[in-house]
């Protein structure tokens, strides 16, 4: 009787033991496929010295400093139906704060058509290249074509007009998209969609149309 007793305890217990290695194993399993979802810095490259009349300075661009470490990325957050994401203020016109020539057509755009640069990850080696994204913030919406990249994995030097690499979750919009959202223009380029402070910057919500 008292090995019966014992032999079933043993059960139980060895079905716990079985339950809670499951449950652990389940665990690791979703932090794995958590971690391999999320994006992370690639590395860092170092800042140059703009030479004389090189990095323009429209539409709020920063300049890099010598020597200063500059966080890079090969890829940007998950893109669901719906991504928040920071919309930044870019000029696709010669001469312009965009630097060169835009990825997907080697050609300049005139900044009176909607359109954006996307970081490099969302750019994905332009499969996006003449894609339209809806844009919504500050009660509106427009659509623009994506026709650049805002690289995020390179900068500082002179293809990039020696700003710094951008962050891997932007939109770099030309000034008729926040021209169509009804943004007043004294804060153009300075707009960015938070959470915590949602009250004082345009909340942005990317719709891919592919």
């Amino acid at each position: 009787m008292v090995v019966e007793e014992d032999t079933e305890a043993m059960k139980k217990m060895g079905l716990k033991l079985l339950t809670f290695i499951s449950l652990l194993l389940l665990l690791l399993t979703c932090s794995l496929r958590a971690e391999a979802k999320e994006c992370k810095p690639s590395g860092k490259i170092k800042g140059k010295k703009p030479p004389p009349k090189k990095c323009n300075r429209e539409n709020y661009s920063d300049c890099c400093q010598h020597g200063e470490l500059y966080t890079i990325f090969h890829c940007s957050p998950p893109v669901s139906k719906r991504t928040r994401a920071v919309l930044t203020l870019n000029s696709f016109q010669k001469g312009g704060d965009g630097g060169g020539r835009s990825e997907c057509d080697g050609k300049f755009h005139d900044d009176n058509t909607p359109i954006v640069a996307l970081s490099t990850g969302w750019f994905n080696k332009k499969k996006r290249c003449f894609h339209n994204i809806t844009i919504y913030g500050n009660g509106r919406n427009v659509k623009a074509m994506v026709v650049d990249e805002c690289d995020s994995s390179v900068g500082c030097d002179e293809q990039h007009d020696y700003q710094p690499p951008c962050p891997n979750n932007v939109v770099d919009a030309s000034k008729a998209v926040w021209k169509v959202l009804h943004v007043p223009k004294n804060k153009w380029g300075l707009w960015r969609a938070s959470c915590e402070r949602a009250a004082n910057f345009v909340r942005l919500v990317i719709v891919w149309v592919d």
